[in-house]
């Protein structure tokens, strides 16, 4: 499980295909001093599995499923991703509950500065809107963020501030981007209580 709390940004440095998997090699920093082979890690908000780990640089590999639901298979070498490792029992939880399991893409529409902060609207599919709420969480490439508000067209909009923009991918986020979104668990296990309890 994870927060949502970017811990730093790694660099895709290479990429490589094999059989139904892609193997995917990420630059990182202060992440090294616990992670080990077999190591969970979030890598844009996708939960992956440490496959090796050279001096600065570790491997994921990434199922055909992986590719598929999320935007790990638009990334290419040097790309800037998201990292976090999972929360610690002993930690605070600073964000919001994030299990690492994408349930869309989106795509960046606008992004801009409005003041001292930036406004980030992204749009999604039509079938999540019962998840997003005002002033709910979300996860969007891993960064725990707050729905600011609830536009046309299944649009959702974020007040991005400076921190946030400077310490995650964001820093290189463009219009037409597409970005892993994992929507709050807890609705989700609201709306599957609720189903099973209109059945009984």
């Amino acid at each position: 499980m994870f927060t949502g709390i970017i811990e730093e940004t790694g660099n895709v440095v290479e990429i490589n295909d094999a059989g139904e998997f892609r193997a995917i090699y990420v630059r990182g920093r202060s992440i090294f001093d616990d992670l080990r082979l077999g190591s969970s890690i979030s890598v844009n908000g996708v939960c992956l599995t440490v496959r090796s780990i050279q001096a600065d640089v570790f491997s994921a590999e990434m199922s055909r499923e992986t590719l598929d639901r999320t935007s790990l298979g638009n990334l290419a070498r040097g790309a800037i991703v998201n990292l976090e490792r999972p929360m610690r029992a002993d930690s605070r939880f600073g964000g919001h509950i994030v299990q690492g399991h994408v349930d869309g893409v989106g795509c960046i529409g606008k992004f801009d500065r409005q003041g001292d902060a930036w406004n980030l609207e992204i749009e999604y599919q039509s079938d999540a809107s019962r998840y997003i709420v005002e002033k709910g969480s979300i996860a969007v490439d891993g960064i725990s963020l707050t729905v600011a508000a609830l536009l046309p067209a299944n649009v959702f909009s974020i007040a991005i501030i400076p921190h946030t923009l400077d310490n995650t991918n964001l820093q290189a986020a463009r219009s037409g981007d597409r970005v892993n979104l994992e929507y709050d668990v807890i609705a989700k296990y609201v709306e599957r209580l609720m189903k099973y309890r209109t059945s009984l």
